[in-house]
């Protein structure tokens, strides 16, 4: 997800993507640690929707 996409959500939308991104990235690590995932990078760029995400959330608490 862009940074760009991120801003337009409002923060109870960003909330809801969080949660939803934070499952997804612990459901496809824990397929990784089964059986290797065809696409492994997969696993870094979840992880990274999970930062920017937060650092939206974070950013706006802090206004």
């Amino acid at each position: 997800m862009k940074q760009s996409e991120i801003k337009e959500l409002s923060v109870a939308e960003l909330q809801e993507k969080l949660s939803e991104t934070k499952k997804s990235y612990s459901d496809l690590k824990l397929a990784h640690a089964i059986s290797p995932l065809e696409n492994p990078i997969q696993l870094r760029n979840i992880r990274r929707s999970v930062a920017r995400v937060a650092t939206e959330l974070t950013k706006r608490e802090l206004q």
